[in-house]
This record gives structure tokens, sequence and C-alpha cells, in this order.
């Protein structure tokens, strides 16, 4: 009997910092490896996957301003660092098994097509894993924008943020042993309470779409695997 799976198409979202080691900067192979080895899982059961990758733990443009470059220099170098963390997941996901193609929003063809929306959803449905690097191909907008934005592009069902953290909670959980772990909340509800969840660009791209968001613990053993199954104890929801 085929089962029957509340998502058909999802695009994930992390951070650069998931492919290094704990408080430490760069692409950590083993990491990857334990990245990919969660997504083939979920590849496996018939999901298609797309996935957009943050560029932190290569570079911060942050640091740079504030030591004085400009600001659209500074995201670019972020850009093109994101670029470098799809190739090293796409790179893990080809030696488990799992075809992919790499989509830049910055066209470099020698290593990666270019992002083009018609194409990126053939490739999922043709059982491709698409790795979106770039960003947006513009400064001043983070990974979570272009998150969102590539997610309502491609129709995806859920937007799925992996993150270290279980959900979203009430306050800092590591602060306060009494803050609440929400398992379903609204948009109006996440914006009355200024609860921390993604840049507001993003977010309301989300609302605006009615987009859902998922915020869950990438590293916990079962959670992304349970999620996509439609387990709604993972994680906290984010919806209309």
């Amino acid at each position: 009997m085929t089962q029957t799976l509340p998502y058909k198409r999802i695009l994930l979202k992390f951070s650069g910092e998931a492919l290094a080691e704990p408080h430490n900067f760069g692409i950590d192979p083993h990491r990857a490896d334990f990245i990919a080895s969660r997504v083939k899982r979920i590849y496996d059961i018939g999901i298609q996957v797309a996935i957009v990758i943050g560029g932190g733990n290569i570079w911060r443009g942050k640091q740079g301003v504030e030591h004085g470059m400009d600001p659209s220099t500074a995201d670019h170098i972020g850009m093109l660092a994101t670029v470098m963390n799809a190739l090293a997941l796409q790179d893990a996901l080809e030696r488990q098994g799992v075809i992919t193609r790499v989509q830049t929003a910055i066209e470099m063809k020698a290593i990666a097509e270019p992002y083009i929306r018609l194409r990126a959803i053939r490739h999922m449905e043709k059982g491709r894993v698409v790795i979106i690097g770039g960003g947006m191909g513009q400064p001043f907008f983070t990974t979570d924008t272009a998150a969102a934005q590539r997610a309502a592009e491609l129709n995806a069902d859920i937007l799925i943020k992996a993150t270290q953290v279980n959900g979203v909670y009430s306050a800092d959980p590591h602060k306060d042993p009494t803050a609440k772990r929400y398992e379903q909340v609204s948009y109006q509800y996440v914006l009355e309470n200024h609860l921390a969840v993604m840049d507001m660009t993003a977010f309301t791209i989300c609302q605006e779409k009615r987009l859902p968001i998922l915020i869950l613990d990438f590293w916990a053993e079962e959670d992304l695997f349970r999620a996509v199954q439609g387990d709604t104890s993972v994680g906290t929801l984010i919806t209309v």
C-alpha cells in the first residue's frame, strides 16, 4: 500500500553553519555527509526537495561592513560562499546516489546552472534534488528571504527551516526554563508576539503566499523524517 504523504514538494533552508563543525568555520565533509544522509531519507520516500543554504560558515558580511567594507561587496562575497556550500552538499548527495542539480542566482555556467524557475521544477519532477545558491542574486537580502521567495516560486507545499532548536519558543529556552514551545501558531500570532522565526521580508512573503513554515531541529534523530510524514508534534508549524 502506497503511503500518502502530506507534502509533495518541500524547500529545506539550512544555515551555512550547518556545514561547519560546532563553533568553527569552513566546510566539514563529515557534516555534509550527515546532512546528505538526512535529505536522502526523505528523498527516498518520494518527496521532491529543493534546498537553499546560507554562507555564514565561510563569510559573514556584517563583519566586513563593521571593518569598513562596502555593504554590496560584503553581500556579494556572501553569495559566493553559498555557492561553495551548495557544491559541497551536491557532492555529498551524489556520492550517496542522489541525483542533484545546483542552480545559482548569479550565473557561473562552468560549475552550475543559472536559476530558472521552470527548469528547477522540472528537475524535481524528474527526481532530482535542486540546490539553490547565490541567495537572491542581489545584495541586502538574506538567504531566509531567498528561501521564502524560491519556495513560493517553486510551488513548494512547505518551507522547512532546519535549525538546532526544536521549534519556536515563548522565550529563549536556554535562559528561561519556563519557556513554552509552540506546536502550531498563526502568522499573526508570530507578529503580535515578536517571535523570532526569520527576517521580516522572508516572513512577509510566506504570509502573503500562505506558505506554511516549519521550524524544527534538523539534528534530532527522527524529527525531519517524522515531520514530512505529517507528525504534528515535531517542531513548530506556522500557518494561517
